[in-house]
């Protein structure tokens, strides 16, 4: 039997799971490994045993069957609540693809999504679900085959839809079913969207776990202290932007000793900030390693490409900085010319493994630059590479940062201002945050004749592009900084802001 390090029994899950196991399957197999009456989510409005949300998906499966298609695309442009997790199950189940939509997206970039998809069907009311009779048999699927499109914003300005596999959407069976089985008494709280990928792949993981999640449709630094001292949680999964805020919010005025591990995603994690919610924890302790002192800080990492995290990085002595890939994945630090660098020095980070994408929906071009002929995927992050097949997190080669844990791509906010009439050219910088990581200015050329102010670009911004998208500071200029090839320097322009 293959133990995992973390101290669980991999083999007992892949055998009750099955390797077969696919997203339409994965409910009913899951009640069948833990008990069917265990609670998969606790909320204010109801707990949800695993047989109760395996009936759901059952009857709304039923009901999607007898609309669309094998392969065919449904969007499900749905509230934020677990729900929506049940809504991509129930949609696999009937063999079709979900894409789940972000409710914080505008309606044209929504309408994007479904004109790019094909979709054949837009849920937009889970009511459009119910009556009728359940599906009781999944339809056929392979963990190879394609089981849904996650979009994410590319640097051609379009999100572009990420054809993910059923292994790559529940790679977390392993991990989460190998969990220390201590931990499967606790409770984790979770109050990300489940449209991106972080959201699901932690709901799908929790799942895997057997560990009972209190959902929190939208994040509240305030609600989410109040569920953790009053629950007495044991596990809290965010990103840093929520901690940073939780940490303005009062936590260390806060009992927060139940909890063993806090896990964060989707950007880096300020030392100083993990270390502080590590004290308001409980002391963990790890199989082989023993205990950590205070409670655990996981720092994974991971893309929409990778369907989820594809490494972590832990607060363990002995591990320090480095970023280990998680079983099954495997790491390359590569130069310009794709050859592996020395350890010690720094490059481009490639990833193998069963979550990287199948390649980009309609956009084999795209699937061209992103995965190498051979399966690497090219993340596009700048790492340096360490003993043992670890690395150490660099910096973000891609022109792209992230705004509270989502990825801002800065040429898709420069194409959205450069519709305005009276802008000739836009160039787009994360500026630091300490709350949110980076909030996205502009520096802009506008038309000689132009009576446009700074403000008025702003609120015209704020009017077309998703609120984490939209700059928040504007600053006209008469040229932009550039290379002597004639490429905007994005470092000059950050230094611009500074000056102002």
């Amino acid at each position: 039997m293959r133990v995992n390090p973390f101290g669980g029994p991999v083999a007992r899950a892949q055998f009750v799971l099955g390797r077969d196991l696919t997203l339409g399957t994965l409910l009913q197999r899951l009640a069948a490994f833990h008990g069917g009456g265990r609670l998969a989510t606790e909320a204010d409005g109801g707990d949800l045993t695993y047989s109760d949300a395996a009936a759901r998906v059952a009857r709304w499966a039923g009901a999607v069957a007898r609309r669309v298609g094998p392969g065919d695309r449904v969007v499900l442009a749905l509230a934020n609540t677990y729900d929506l997790l049940l809504a991509c199950l129930a949609v696999s189940r009937a063999g079709a693809l979900p894409v789940p939509v972000n409710d914080r997206m505008r309606p044209d970039e929504v309408e994007h999504v479904i004109a790019d998809s094909g979709a054949h069907l837009v849920v937009r009311d889970l009511a459009e679900l119910d009556g009728g009779e359940a599906l009781a048999v999944a339809a056929p699927a392979q963990p190879g085959d394609i089981a849904a499109l996650f979009y994410t914003s590319g640097t051609t300005g379009k999100p572009k839809g990420a054809e993910l596999t059923h292994r790559a959407l529940i790679g977390a069976v392993n991990a989460g079913a190998a969990w220390p089985e201590y931990l499967r008494r606790d409770e984790a709280v979770v109050g990300l969207p489940i449209a991106h990928i972080m959201g699901f792949a932690a709901l799908v993981g929790l799942g895997c776990a057997g560990i009972p999640v209190y959902f929190l449709p939208r994040f509240r630094p305030t609600d989410v202290l109040d569920a953790i001292e009053q629950r007495r949680s044991s596990l809290f999964i965010g990103v840093p932007a929520m901690y940073r805020m939780m940490w303005e919010a009062g936590a260390a005025e806060r009992d927060l000793s139940s909890v063993r591990a806090w896990i964060s995603g989707a950007d880096a994690m300020p030392a100083d900030l993990a270390a502080e919610f590590r004290r308001l924890g409980a002391t963990a302790t790890l199989p082989v390693v023993g205990p950590v002192g205070d409670a655990l800080f996981v720092e994974g990492y991971g893309m929409v490409e990778t369907g989820g995290a594809a490494a972590a990085k832990l607060s363990v002595p002995v591990v320090g900085d480095s970023l280990l890939p998680l079983p099954g994945y495997a790491f390359r630090v590569v130069d310009d010319a794709g050859d592996d660098v020395a350890v010690g020095a720094e490059g481009e980070l490639w990833m193998k493994g069963p979550g990287v994408l199948k390649g980009y929906w309609g956009s084999p071009e795209a699937t061209a630059d992103a995965v190498t002929a051979d399966g690497w995927l090219r993340t596009g992050d700048l790492v340096r590479k360490g003993m043992f097949g670890t690395a150490t997190f660099a910096g973000r080669k891609k022109d792209v940062f992230m705004h509270g844990g989502y990825s801002v791509y800065a040429r898709e906010v420069e194409a959205a201002l450069e519709e305005h009439p009276d802008v000739l050219e836009a160039a787009v910088v994360g500026l630091p945050d300490d709350v949110k990581g980076a909030v996205p200015a502009a520096a802009v050329r506008v038309a000689d004749d132009s009576e446009l102010t700074p403000d008025a670009l702003v609120a015209w911004a704020g009017g077309r592009l998703s609120a984490y998208k939209a700059p928040q500071r504007a600053l006209f200029v008469d040229e932009l900084p550039r290379t002597g090839t004639t490429k905007v320097q994005k470092r000059e322009v950050l230094a611009l802001f500074a000056e102002e």
